[in-house]
């Protein structure tokens, strides 16, 4: 049984510039979220790209003996360089120099000095226009539960930063077609859909809203009370926008005063969904609850045994596994047995076995079905 939605390596980058300080520069702030190859020349690297597939390319203006545009401009015309990603990084902000870019058939540019948060936002958006732009070979179904999740996910940020309440309906809204294809048997394609994705919390989010709406179909729920899991699955981390960016994305473990300031997202959670348009109390409830622990060692508030709702007590076992199996800057994936065999081995004290066991059944079930 593998991991649903395994995600592979990270995504591998080129990066094109006879500077030799601003490539060290770029690999260095890039290195802990993506794998870099380097190329000092354009004959070098025409060559390379000719054979290797980088998910994205990034070109500095001035090197030789072609020049950056002329390289992407010849890069185009081959099949293996039609698609590839590609940001241009220029010296300076000329008035020719975005004519060039468009010219030459980049999809972006970047402008010396800009920040690392600037490259790493380019960088995502490229890559995951590519990934989203594969879901339209999928059927509608799927195809439209990917594209309302992400629609939706990402306009979550931009509510709450005008200080507008999240809506209810447009969340259940958008995990309609994802409950249809769970109660079909029919979701692996939106889990495989997602596995390359550059945004990390949204692969979680929409991971566990999966797993959480076949658990719920598993133990007996109907599609309403599966529409709710999934809805609170894609929201139950919301929080994590308050989040500063480096302690979210860390790649070392967290300081005593880091981990203290994570903790903080189920409060922010609470609050966004408490001050929300008709969220359900159960959505609010796996919020507040999915990092509670049956012997009270989990925190907001140290809740155990019978204080925990039984939905919560599903989504902390969705939350771990999915955290488990998810990769991040910080960790490789694990294989999904090795998960559940850790959560069974040393979280019996943490996790409701007798649900954990029903989870590991349903995992098996899913593999099986597959295989067959």
């Amino acid at each position: 049984m593998r991991s649903p939605g395994r995600i592979q390596d990270k995504h591998l980058l080129a990066i094109v510039d006879g500077n030799a300080k601003h490539r060290a520069e770029v690999s260095a702030a890039l290195l802990s979220f993506y794998r870099v190859t380097e190329y000092a020349d354009s004959e070098t690297a025409f060559a390379s790209l000719r054979i290797d597939k980088p998910d994205i390319l990034l070109v500095g203006e001035e090197v030789a003996p072609l020049d950056g545009f002329e390289l992407v401009h010849r890069l185009r015309q081959m099949p293996s360089g039609r698609r590839l990603p590609t940001i241009m990084v220029l010296n300076r902000d000329g008035g020719s120099n975005p004519d060039a870019v468009k010219h030459c058939g980049a999809d972006s540019h970047l402008v010396k000095p800009y920040r690392r948060s600037t490259l790493l936002k380019t960088i995502s958006s490229l890559v995951n226009a590519a990934i989203e732009g594969k879901w339209e070979a999928l059927p509608a179904t799927q195809r439209q539960a990917l594209r309302g999740t992400v629609e939706v996910f990402n306009s979550i940020s931009d509510v709450i930063d005008k200080g507008e309440p999240i809506t209810y309906h447009s969340i259940s809204e958008a995990c309609g077609p994802l409950v249809e294809a769970v109660n079909k048997n029919d979701y692996r394609s939106i889990l495989n859909g997602v596995k390359d994705h550059d945004n990390y919390s949204y692969v979680h989010c929409l991971r566990v809203a999966t797993l959480l709406s076949l658990f719920g179909r598993t133990v007996g729920l109907g599609n309403k009370e599966q529409n709710l899991l999934a809805s609170a699955g894609l929201l139950h981390d919301v929080g994590k926008m308050a989040i500063p960016y480096q302690v979210l994305n860390k790649p070392g473990r967290l300081t005593e005063d880091e981990f203290t300031v994570m903790k903080g997202h189920v409060d922010a959670s609470v609050h966004y969904l408490r001050n929300g348009h008709d969220i359900p109390k159960g959505v609010v409830t796996i919020a507040e609850q999915h990092h509670e622990k049956l012997d009270g060692t989990g925190y907001p508030h140290g809740l155990k045994g019978a204080q925990l709702n039984d939905l919560a007590r599903m989504a902390a076992i969705v939350d771990v596994f999915g955290a488990l199996t998810d990769r991040r800057v910080y960790k490789p994936p694990i294989d999904a047995e090795v998960a559940l065999k850790t959560m069974a081995e040393e979280m019996s004290t943490h996790l409701d076995l007798r649900l954990l066991n029903l989870f590991r059944e349903m995992l098996l079930d899913a593999a099986d079905n597959r295989a067959a």
